[in-house]
């Protein structure tokens, strides 16, 4: 069996619908996942988008995510615990998908970590990655697409 992350929402590749977006009603989508490694503690999910003109945009952190955890509903509360980093736009929370020209790919990325992090809320994707160094037991991914509704 292998680590992945899925969404009812979207499958691998395809397009991310509208109501996850800034031009619908920018919520979270659901995402699910399974199979984690043996020795996890918790998890981090970075959801970015390489394609952004100013370089790599970040759309969501969290982390401290219980080990126990197997989904995020749409528009999530988290689980207790687990704590919102700082996204692009300088905010925690869910900033959903808005390119300004043409198709952009969305990572949302999962890390399986042998530890719960020592981190402040607020961290943003290069704190998070530090924080995660060593600790890294698994990485699964699911990236979807998205361009502006004209």
């Amino acid at each position: 069996m292998t680590f992945e992350i899925t969404s009812p929402a979207f499958v691998q590749g395809e397009t991310i619908p509208v109501k996850y977006t800034c031009d619908g009603e920018d919520i979270s989508p659901p995402l699910q996942w399974s199979d984690l490694p043996a020795g996890t503690q918790s998890l981090a999910l970075i959801s970015d988008d390489p394609d952004a003109p100013m370089g790599t945009w970040v759309h969501w952190i969290v982390y401290n995510l219980p080990a126990d955890t197997r989904k995020l509903p749409e528009q999530v509360s988290l689980p207790a615990n687990s704590v919102d980093g700082k996204n692009s736009w300088g905010r925690t929370g869910y900033g959903g998908p808005c390119p300004p020209s043409g198709t952009h790919r969305y990572f949302f990325k999962l890390y399986a970590l042998d530890t719960m992090l020592d981190l402040a809320a607020g961290a943003n994707k290069t704190k998070l990655l530090q924080a995660m160094e060593g600790h890294i037991l698994a990485q699964a991914e699911l990236m979807g697409t998205y361009a502006r509704q004209k």
